[in-house]
């Protein structure tokens, strides 16, 4: 193969769980020149990802021999097929399989999705790798996390813990904001700092964490919407833990070796918990109805109002 393309999947934390499956690509054709296709929200994930020849935002023309879909949609498929990609590889989904030239019938049981992505490349005839997706950063990443940090109020020293209140999903996926609060000022009691990370969508949610803490927010560093994967992750590389909704960024972090809680509510832990050499705790709350895999909950929300602050500072105490 001269040039395979990977298309990628649209969100941070799948695209962080494809990593090991496109590890064994690599690993499988060390003469061929391996490109990532993303989106531009997920394109910059990929500079951090080894051995990655090029990273192309999606909708660029491509040239390419191969084209391997981690997406299921039809307009993926469709899309490599109007570019003239000649061999195009996938999952049997979403009524396409006319378009690809090599069609992969799904795993018959749910499974993780880490395990999803590497049986595809698995049954197209590449051996499976370690399911541990990992990224790395450099010392520039590193130090624009660090100035990040500064600019927001951190001098350099001390322990810091990291809180991740966002989730793309739907509210259904977030814990409450004084949930949050509180467990800051449980961390707070112990002499760690909290750091709050998120995207520009999570303002609101920040808004209510600091709020909720009062005249206690000032002690706490605020990064949410400041920086940019890239930078996230550089922020990442220095904490100690990070506490976080089933997300993008508890994926992020747990590839950058960082020790992680999460907490699930209506979303599976068997299939998107994440996967790290690092240190990991699951936090959840049983109620009859999860995983419901709803957007919003239209019941009470105890899957995640179970979960209490006490319990999710005692798992971060044990990785401290």
């Amino acid at each position: 193969m001269a040039r395979l393309v990977v298309v990628a999947p649209n969100w941070h934390g799948d695209a962080v769980m494809a990593l090991p499956a496109i590890a064994d690509l690599r690993n499988a054709l060390p003469g061929t020149a391996v490109a990532i296709v993303a989106k531009p929200a997920v394109a910059s994930l990929f500079t951090m990802v080894p051995n990655v020849d090029e990273v192309i935002a999606k909708g660029t023309r491509l040239s390419a021999d191969i084209g391997l879909l981690l997406p299921n949609s039809f307009r993926s498929a469709f899309d490599l097929a109007r570019a003239g990609v000649p061999q195009r590889w996938g999952y049997r989904s979403d009524g396409r399989g006319p378009l690809l030239t090599r069609a992969v019938e799904r795993p018959a049981a749910a499974v993780h999705q880490v395990e999803y992505y590497q049986h595809l490349v698995r049954t197209l005839g590449f051996a499976s790798g370690p399911a541990q997706p990992r990224l790395e950063i450099t010392s520039e990443i590193r130090a624009a996390g660090a100035r990040a940090l500064a600019a927001a109020g951190w001098d350099g020293t001390g322990s810091l813990v990291a809180m991740a209140p966002g989730g793309a999903y739907g509210g259904a996926k977030r814990w409450p904001p004084e949930y949050f609060a509180a467990l800051a000022r449980e961390l707070a009691s112990d002499g760690f700092r909290t750091v709050i990370v998120g995207t520009a969508a999570d303002e609101r949610t920040r808004g209510e964490i600091a709020s909720a803490l009062g005249p206690d927010s000032a002690s706490h560093i605020d990064v949410v919407g400041r920086t940019d994967v890239p930078a996230l992750a550089g922020v990442l590389s220095h904490v100690r833990v990070l506490v976080a909704n089933d997300s993008g960024v508890v994926h992020l972090a747990a590839a950058l070796g960082v020790a992680t809680a999460t907490l699930f509510g209506p979303t599976d832990e068997r299939l998107t918990a994440p996967r790290s050499t690092a240190a990991q705790a699951v936090l959840t709350h049983y109620v009859w109805c999860r995983p419901c895999m709803l957007r919003e909950c239209p019941l009470e929300h105890r899957c995640m109002r179970g979960i209490s602050a006490a319990a999710a500072a005692a798992a971060a105490r044990q990785m401290l």
